[in-house]
Formats: structure tokens, sequence, C-alpha cells
């Protein structure tokens, strides 16, 4: 038997602000678009460029995180599978769409407009802190600890301060 593969992984800039609804079983759902850019030259020399759009969904904590952290501008990378739906229109025509249901999210970019920050880019697995922690909280956490560390070192100086040390001393 033959294997098959649906994998999506693109690289864009949000074109809205992030959606996010629930089922009525309470799942969320979040759905926003990306444009992705493509430049080329044509054999007389002139640049081209090609912009397509495409819609993405995420589902449940995926969902939430996107609403929370992604707006319209933000470039993010996504990575998912095709998906496509159809369905009948109010007007009785038959409707189609291809949407990337995804299941992982990086943020390429610093927090626009409201002060910049220099927090990395996160894959959403890792928003699954222990203790109820915010992602900010648990990235805080490693640098108190070391600089607790570092201040409860003591740096013991030697008895008599006036030693010099002698070039023949240094062992290079």
């Amino acid at each position: 038997m033959a294997r098959s593969l649906n994998r999506v992984q693109l690289i864009g800039n949000l074109t809205r602000d992030p959606e996010l609804r629930y089922t009525p079983n309470g799942n969320g759902v979040c759905t926003f678009s990306i444009a992705t850019n493509r430049s080329w030259t044509t054999d007389s020399g002139e640049k081209r460029e090609e912009v397509d759009f495409h819609r993405i969904v995420a589902w449940n904590k995926l969902a939430e995180l996107c609403s929370q952290f992604l707006v319209k501008g933000r470039k993010v990378y996504v990575e998912g599978r095709l998906s496509t739906r159809n369905w009948t229109g109010q007007d009785g025509t038959q409707k189609s769409t291809t949407e990337v249901v995804i299941d992982d999210m990086i943020l390429l970019d610093s927090k626009p407009s409201g002060g910049a920050s220099s927090q990395p880019a996160r894959r959403s697995e890792e928003f699954n802190e222990p203790d109820g922690e915010t992602p900010e909280e648990h990235q805080e956490k490693p640098k108190k600890q070391a600089k607790k560390q570092h201040e409860e070192e003591k740096v013991e100086e030697p008895e008599n301060g006036d030693e010099e040390v002698s070039p023949d001393d240094i062992p290079f």
C-alpha cells in the first residue's frame, strides 16, 4: 500500500486579526488569513511579485493562543495540513473552500505596537506551562534563579591584597 503525505508549511504576515469562536461542545476554533509573497524576474529582466492568501484554522488550545498573540501584520510560521470543505450556501449553490488546519505556530517577530518585546518566538506546545505560569513568568524564572545564585555566592579575596603577579607566574 502506498503512503501519502498532506503537510503544509507557510511563513507569512497576517492579513486580519484572528477570530475566535467556540463549538457547541466547547472546542475553540480560531480562523485568520496570512499572505505569502513570491518574487521572480522575467526573461526580459522585469521584476514580478505574486501574493497568495491562505485561510488558516486552529483548534482547541492552539486556537486560544493564536487569538491571544496574533494580530494583523505579525509575521508567523504555521504548519499543518490542507483540508477542503464543501457546503450548500444560503442561495442553494454548492460552495467549497480549501484551508490549512494547523497544529503548530511560531511567532517570527516581536510584538507590534505598545512596546516591542524582545521575547523569542515560542512553539505552541511550549505554552503548556506548569503551575499555571504564563509564558513570560516561565521565561523569567531561570534568569531570576541565576541572579539569586550569583548574589548568594561569596567571592573570597586573598588575605594579602598587595601581592603582585609577575609575568613568570602566568602559565602561558
